[in-house]
């Protein structure tokens, strides 16, 4: 268990008052359910690295088949509810004011599950001591947020600098196997940030991923032609998918009205 420093606790922003007294009774709220949760976002941004800014609302990560109960909760004690996408996000409201609760990455496939919860990270937020998303996971839930508006590889690489020696490496590769290449993006980006702290990336996964796109280099095209590209951004790369032929791996719908990352 990792206590956080109170140097280091999150005071990166005093939002309107009611804000403040909407996300100060969700989190006594939700530390007294039998629900686990996580709180992730800027909270653990500051928590990991000493970075702070501002922040908007507040992200709840917990299981997919506890987001059921959590938000059937909040709605009983009389807070307005809406799930944005059954895949992974849903809010909690209190007029304007509202918080994430998110049960997958936005790639809908790595869910929250109980690996999450394997490590102790906590910090007080709004009077309430709460459980922060570890430095792996926060690694996983900060790596496909790439688009023309918001870009969190800076979060990534202060993550890796600042608490490497405590990031399971082997479980991030893991976490990461189905898009191995996006992770070798960031670790090619943090070399290049920082050339003198290259070690503080094993030198087995860089290789590793080498290794890979080395093997894969020698493969054929897919025969299906297919954009990634909306992992990263639903609204850059709806083009690909409406006029230039490509299948949309991500599945979301072409109305970018509603679209956005965590």
């Amino acid at each position: 268990m990792l206590e956080i420093p109170a140097s280091s606790e999150p005071h990166s922003f005093d939002p309107p008052p009611e804000a403040a007294a909407f996300y100060a009774d969700s989190l006594k709220l939700l530390g007294s359910w039998d629900i686990p949760y996580l709180l992730s976002g800027t909270y653990a941004l500051t928590c990991h690295t000493g970075v702070v800014r501002p922040t908007k609302d507040i992200d709840v990560f917990c299981k997919p088949g506890d987001a059921p109960r959590l938000l059937a909760r909040f709605k009983e004690e009389g807070y307005e509810v809406s799930v944005e996408d059954e895949r992974w996000i849903a809010k909690v409201w209190s007029g304007k004011n509202f918080f994430d609760v998110i049960f997958n990455m936005s790639s809908a496939s790595i869910p929250i599950t109980d690996a999450w919860f394997s490590e102790v990270f906590t910090a007080e937020v709004y009077g309430t001591q709460v459980r922060i998303t570890p430095p792996t996971e926060f690694i996983v839930s900060k790596a496909f947020i790439q688009d023309r508006y918001r870009y969190d590889g800076a979060d990534i690489a202060h993550t890796i600098l600042r608490m490497h020696d405590r990031i399971d490496w082997h479980r991030l590769l893991s976490l990461m196997e189905l898009h191995w290449e996006v992770l070798l993006l960031h670790v090619l980006n943090f070399r290049f940030i920082y050339p003198t702290e290259r070690e503080a990336i094993p030198r087995w996964l860089f290789d590793t991923l080498i290794e890979r796109i080395r093997a894969q280099a020698e493969l054929p095209p897919a025969e299906v032609r297919i954009c990634r590209g909306r992992l990263f951004s639903p609204r850059d790369y709806v083009i690909d998918i409406s006029e230039w032929g490509f299948a949309d791996l991500v599945g979301k719908g072409l109305d970018e009205k509603h679209e956005r990352h965590v």
